[in-house]
């Protein structure tokens, strides 16, 4: 399939949750919490959340978390002293087929339909705003920011990638695509 015109199924069906919940109105803060359809295991979950967690799964914002072991800890077999500076290459765990499976490279947003920590083969492996105590403040308003951005597209537009898009990321702070992301947006 032609890259710029996949995933386009997923565009649609997150479309339909969109018009379900706001019609043509003005998307609200309550009316996010409603884009949810109903999984086969009865459990309900957003698509557009699903999409979002899968894209920030595939390109995690921030590619290496930095940590200074305060106390002597522990990890398996090995001792850290205190003061060791442990680094998480993100990018890579989050991209690891031990832990998503045969398909860690393809986009595939079904793996959140039970939530984040049913989305791995074990383990909380993803990170995209850091966890525990050393979490994001601001992630919370973050995906609820990106949630209405995309209601407010989907409601109107349909989007396509250019044919000029080049996929090349590189990290400049955060995770960024190198030569841009053009789109092609089509009215409803």
């Amino acid at each position: 399939m032609e890259t710029r015109k996949m995933y386009l199924d997923w565009q649609h069906r997150a479309r339909e949750d969109v018009l379900q919940v706001f019609g043509d109105k003005k998307p609200d803060f309550d009316g996010l919490s409603h884009l949810k359809v109903t999984i086969t295991n009865e459990i309900l979950h957003a698509q557009v959340t699903m999409i979002l967690n899968e894209v920030l799964r595939l390109y995690p914002s921030v590619v290496l978390l930095d940590r200074t072991v305060q106390n002597k800890t522990q990890l398996g077999n090995l001792t850290l002293p205190p003061g060791v500076h442990l680094y998480l290459p993100t990018v890579l765990v989050h991209h690891d087929r031990e832990l998503w499976s045969d398909d860690e490279t393809e986009f595939n947003p079904e793996r959140f339909s039970e939530g984040v920590s049913k989305a791995t083969k074990g383990g909380l492996c993803f990170s995209p705003f850091e966890w525990g105590p050393q979490a994001c403040i601001g992630q919370n308003f973050a995906m609820m920011e990106a949630k209405m951005a995309l209601a407010l597209i989907l409601q109107h537009l349909t989007f396509e990638l250019s044919p000029s898009y080049v996929h090349a990321s590189f990290t400049f702070i955060t995770l960024q695509p190198q030569f841009g992301a053009p789109i092609i947006l089509h009215k409803c």
